[in-house]
Parts: structure tokens; C-alpha cells; sequence
């Protein structure tokens, strides 16, 4: 296994029903460094109110109570988005097109091999660290965004669009001295050197539904 599983950042936060899978499951990935964090069923994960996951959830599909599947789909309504492995012995096919569509990054059918694991964890721990990259841009982009005056971030939503500052001045119905202004002060303060920096950050911030501005 791999430095995605081996720098102990994440966890494996196990929900299965059967105590000899969960002792297994652990034991082998202890055995490579990584921690586990181990549930009977998926009332007991969500009773233990674990909050900033990091790493994975290896989710078992028959649960007593609530199965894996409704736990999933729980998960994503109330916004949480850890990567998902599911297992199961009892699977088909339309549960995997399901379980996939619903974000699982892996499915994984029982018995399955050491290695089928190990390599699935691997995976979905790559995964949970490019979100955790993505979701600390994000935030320096909005904190950057927040430094703006509602002028500003006008003109950076025109420009974004690759409206010249002729074109820009006179949606706004200002001088293109103005504008160029504005355009130089946004630009630092949204630290984007070029044109091409500026869109890739506004996609960010529409995408986001961040697009208010502050004062002129």
C-alpha cells in the first residue's frame, strides 16, 4: 500500500454487523498503519455524531435497522461527502449502479481479497485528500472574494466573461480609467495574474453560489 494510506491522515471508519468482519477488517489495517474506527450498524455511527470526517467510510450494504444504502443516501442529504466504499456478499448489479451514482467510490463484493481492500482504501483516501485541496481553495478564494467592494466584484464578473474594459465601462456606465481602476485592485486582491487565473477562480465562485459582493 501506498503514502495515501500510510501517512496515518485519514481514517476508516468501518459499519458492519458481523464483530469477526470488523476485527479482521481492523487488524489488517492496523497492519499498515491506518486507523479504524469500527460500528455495528449505522444507528451507532450516526449516534456517535463523528464530525470532520477524514478518510473513508467502509459501509456493509445489510445492516440491522437501517442499511448501508439509506445510511448513504442519509449522508449525502445532510452534506457530508467522505468517500464511500460499500461491500456486501449479496450484490447485483443494480445496486451497484446505484450505490455509484450515489458517490460510492468503490463496491466491493464479499469474500473479497486483502489486497481488493487495501487498494479500494487507497483509493478512496486519494479521493477524500483531493476534496479536502479543493475545499481549502475554495475557502481562500471566498475569504479573497470577501475583500471586495461590490464594484469590484461587478467588474470582475464582466471581465470574467472576457469583456474587454470598453465593454465593461459601459455596462456599468463608468469611464475605462475607472474600470482599469477597479480591474488592477480586484485582480490583486483576488491574487490572479492573468486573464485566464480570473475565470478559473469566478468558475470556483459561481460555482460555489458565493457571487455577492461587498460595498462600492
Amino acid at each position: 500500500m501506498t503514502s495515501a494510506a500510510n501517512d496515518n491522515s485519514g481514517t476508516v471508519y468501518l459499519v458492519d454487523d458481523d464483530p469477526a468482519i470488523r476485527t479482521s477488517i481492523s487488524d489488517l489495517l492496523d497492519a499498515v498503519g491506518v486507523r479504524t474506527r469500527t460500528f455495528a450498524s449505522a444507528e451507532d455511527f450516526l449516534d456517535a455524531q463523528v464530525a470532520n470526517l477524514s478518510g473513508c467510510l467502509l459501509l456493509d450494504v445489510r445492516l440491522p435497522g437501517m442499511s448501508g444504502m439509506e445510511l448513504q443516501t442519509k449522508l449525502s442529504e445532510a452534506g457530508f461527502n467522505i468517500p464511500i466504499i460499500i461491500m456486501t456478499a449479496h450484490g447485483d448489479m443494480p445496486m451497484v449502479r446505484k450505490a455509484l451514482k450515489s458517490g460510492a467510490v468503490e463496491f466491493l463484493i464479499k469474500p473479497f481479497r486483502d489486497e481488493e481492500l487495501l487498494e479500494a482504501v487507497e483509493q478512496a483516501f486519494a479521493v477524500d485528500a483531493a476534496r479536502q485541496r479543493a475545499g481549502s481553495l475554495m475557502n481562500s478564494i471566498q475569504a479573497r472574494a470577501e475583500r471586495l467592494t461590490k464594484r469590484e466584484h461587478q467588474v470582475m464578473s464582466l471581465v470574467a466573461t472576457g469583456l474587454t474594459n470598453k465593454e465593461v465601462a459601459e455596462k456599468l456606465n463608468l469611464s475605462v480609467p475607472t474600470i482599469k481602476l477597479h480591474r488592477g485592485q480586484m485582480m490583486r486582491k483576488m491574487e490572479a495574474e492573468t486573464l485566464a487565473d480570473l475565470v478559473k477562480i469566478w468558475e470556483r465562485i459561481k460555482s460555489s453560489g458565493e457571487t455577492s459582493g461587498g460595498d462600492v
